[in-house]
């Protein structure tokens, strides 16, 4: 049985434990409704506020080459991720992922388990390192979180994402080699 196919059970401060798995199509209700809430708030990715869950679903679900959930116990959706190269042809090595937890389960470990799944399900797939694009600067519990598990911030933007309500703010490019050039 492949790795992404074996749940991944994490025990974290919180009522439950987490388990990761490959996203199925009995899913993209519980996913959206997790993505949905992120997308209109605009604070933390550069997706338009009025998508559909339709385009939501493109571009979460059909686009990348691998989407995971993480669940509890009694089997509901706490979290997402993506995982896909982050360019093609010559950077196709480096991989990128997005994650977005349920306002409901944040700061129950969820995110810190999807990101070290995602490490993992990455080397199993052959890429050598991850690559962040747009880290919003105002997401401050998202850059800690990334540092701590040994991302770098490689890059600033300054001014290059429109936040709602803070304005014209600096998003990172944050890196990790995930595995070591012979």
């Amino acid at each position: 049985m492949p790795a992404s196919e074996n749940p991944v059970r994490k025990k974290h401060a919180g009522p439950a434990n987490i388990a990761i798995r490959q996203f199925g199509e009995e899913d993209w209700s519980g996913t959206w409704s997790i993505i949905e809430p992120v997308l209109r708030a605009g604070d933390s990715y550069s997706f338009p506020t009025d998508m559909t869950a339709q385009q939501a679903r493109d571009i979460w679900i059909r686009q990348p080459q691998a989407t995971y959930v993480a669940t509890d116990d009694a089997g509901r959706i706490l979290g997402t991720y993506f995982l896909k190269a982050n360019q093609p042809g010559q950077g196709a090595h480096v991989c990128n992922c997005g994650y977005i937890v349920a306002e409901t389960a944040r700061g129950r470990g969820v995110a810190s388990a999807m990101c070290e799944h995602s490490q993992a399900e990455a080397i199993r797939m052959g890429f050598r390192a991850m690559q962040y694009n747009l880290v919003v600067a105002t997401n401050e519990g998202a850059v800690r979180l990334w540092k701590k598990h040994g991302f770098d911030i490689v890059g600033s933007l300054p001014g290059a994402f429109r936040h709602p309500s803070a304005g014209y703010v600096d998003a990172y490019v944050m890196y990790k080699q995930l595995v070591v050039p012979a």
